[in-house]
């Protein structure tokens, strides 16, 4: 099967405006399946809705929507598939230069400056935020013309301002090396998304990048700063809280139904990763919706 590295998505602003602007309705933004990046800074929220979100080498789950900032270039798949079950989704697009660049010297701009510097490493904002935040960008995309771009910077301002965040990737992981190592590490990944309910094996991907087993895992740390082992647990822990929390599936058919064959590991794994057993995840995720 081949496997290719992320996509280059060019992306063109809207016209009479200096930014991308995007809304799109359930199922009409289906790209949860594409690996792609871009050099314009990302700003996506998704009204309602759950699913899984891979940025970087983060990958996580969300429910009743979400709210994430991805700086320029960094890999990313969508949001929002035919499952994501979400009311809309509006996607802002602008380069980091889009004012130009001497306006993000000046004092007024520094909060804002220190805000996309973050965004490299992707941030996922906090609930009240997400609420807040998504009406404002939802009244910005129905504006004109001026009156937009103000809106858009208030919104800026207002992020740049809180402290209800987390960044996604820690270590300030980019995918901005040489254009061999993001062909290899994306190589990597996608044969992950593609084949993490089966075995993996070290020698499988150390041979799959063409390196040796030893080179593999100092390589992968030093550019996801995880082991792999810990990259690919992720990646099926997550796929383990969307079927947890959609499916009525009894927690060993989600244990192996997300990659794992052994039940105690799963266990064992879910807590490292949540602090709380399946059922219990179940339990307070129910008690949450309903």
């Amino acid at each position: 099967m081949k496997h290719s590295h992320p996509a280059f998505e060019a992306i063109k602003p809207n016209i009479g405006s200096s930014f991308t602007s995007l809304k799109f309705l359930k199922n009409e933004n289906i790209k949860s399946h594409v690996w792609h990046y871009h050099p314009e800074i990302e700003l996506i929220f998704v009204c309602g809705g759950s699913g899984k979100r891979q940025i970087g080498s983060n990958i996580s789950y969300f429910s009743d929507g979400d709210l994430v900032l991805m700086g320029t270039n960094l890999p990313h798949c969508g949001m929002t598939n035919e499952n994501t079950n979400n009311d809309y989704e509006m996607v802002i697009q602008f380069k980091p230069d889009f004012l130009g660049e001497e306006i993000w010297a000046l004092p007024e701009m520094q909060k804002i400056t220190a805000l996309l510097e973050k965004a490299k490493a992707g941030i996922v904002f906090s609930e009240m935020i997400k609420k807040e935040i998504g009406l404002k960008i939802l009244e910005m995309h129905e504006s004109s013309a001026l009156d937009k771009l103000m809106k858009f910077l208030k919104i800026l301002e207002e992020l740049a301002s809180t402290n209800e965040y987390r960044i996604l990737n820690a270590g300030k992981y980019y995918l901005q090396t040489q254009v061999e190592d993001n062909e290899r590490i994306n190589h990597i990944f996608n044969y992950v998304k593609d084949h993490f309910k089966e075995q993996i094996t070290l020698e499988q991907i150390s041979d799959l990048a063409s390196m040796k087993v030893p080179s593999f895992c100092r390589y992968f740390k030093k550019i996801t700063n995880k082991t792999f082992t810990q990259f690919v647990n992720e990646y099926r822990i997550t796929h383990s809280l969307k079927l947890l929390a959609e499916q009525p599936l009894s927690i060993t058919d989600v244990c192996f139904e997300s990659g794992f064959n052994n039940f105690s590991y799963f266990n064992k794994t879910f807590k490292e990763f949540t602090g709380k057993s399946p059922s219990q995840y179940r339990k307070e995720f129910n008690y949450l919706i309903e």
